[in-house]
């Protein structure tokens, strides 16, 4: 099976692609799905391909269905606003042949949409520890869009010599060669496996940038879940002969 999409037609204004695939923190899982939730958005494409594991995710209701990522979108009722389209998935890639496949197919699928801008979605790693307090970085080459982001509080130009890995990179790399603006949004995240303080505070973001009208509080239960563990954590640390935490690789996916 090649790498394809199966869609629907929808019209769209001026649309923007929030991409949260999985990657560190869960943290773009966690912010596009709760979107998507938040504000009831429509599934209208399926992307699949070989590169994907062999695998099929069994359903809520006993059935299955293969191992894909999947297109939402949201009609903005502001007619002077962006519809957006959300893009989630099970898995990413393995291999670099697969990376470059899907996520330039993603690229071109998206400009098809009449597609405006990017972002990425990620979660920023620099140490080994536990972030209480998450900011938000970001990264783009797009000079617009830099003064965009740092108005809205984003930290601009404080992760040099990094890599960006994965769809959080490539798409904003793709969409780049398309002549669409684009940037990567990261929240800042540490050893957790879904961190929600660094989802919540990329969400507050995203809310102002797009004048999103959803609810923060449901996220809160997740939240609380975060923080118990974080204390738990740093309990665990304190104790006399608890491994210590070592060096984390600079990295962002």
């Amino acid at each position: 099976m090649k790498t394809h999409i199966v869609a629907k037609k929808v019209k769209l204004h001026n649309p923007v692609l929030l991409v949260g695939l999985p990657g560190i923190g869960n943290v773009g899982s966690l912010v596009v799905q709760y979107l998507i939730q938040q504000l009831n958005a429509k599934e209208f494409a399926q992307l699949y391909s070989q590169h994907f594991p062999y695998l099929v995710i069994v359903t809520p209701d006993g059935g299955h269905r293969l191992v894909s990522n999947r297109f939402f979108y949201y009609k903005n009722p502001n007619k002077k606003g962006n519809d957006l389209v959300l893009l989630i998935g099970d898995y990413q890639p393995a291999t670099s042949e697969g990376q470059y496949e899907v996520n330039d197919m993603i690229v071109k699928f998206f400009k098809s949409l009449g597609g405006k801008e990017v972002y990425t979605i990620g979660g920023y790693s620099a140490e080994a520890r536990i972030i209480q307090n998450p900011r938000v970085f970001g990264v783009t080459n797009d000079k617009a869009l830099k003064e965009k982001l740092a108005n809205f509080g984003v930290i601009i130009g404080a992760t040099p010599n990094l890599s960006i890995i994965g769809a959080a990179g490539l798409v904003m790399a793709f969409a780049d060669r398309a002549k669409m603006p684009s940037a990567c949004i990261m929240g800042e995240t540490g050893l957790l496996e879904v961190d929600a303080n660094a989802a919540r505070s990329v969400l507050q973001l995203l809310v102002k940038m797009f004048d999103l009208k959803i609810n923060l509080n449901e996220l809160v239960a997740i939240q609380h879940e975060t923080e118990k563990l974080i204390k738990e954590l740093e309990e665990a640390a304190g104790k006399e002969g608890a491994p210590k935490l070592g060096e984390h690789p600079n990295y962002i996916r």
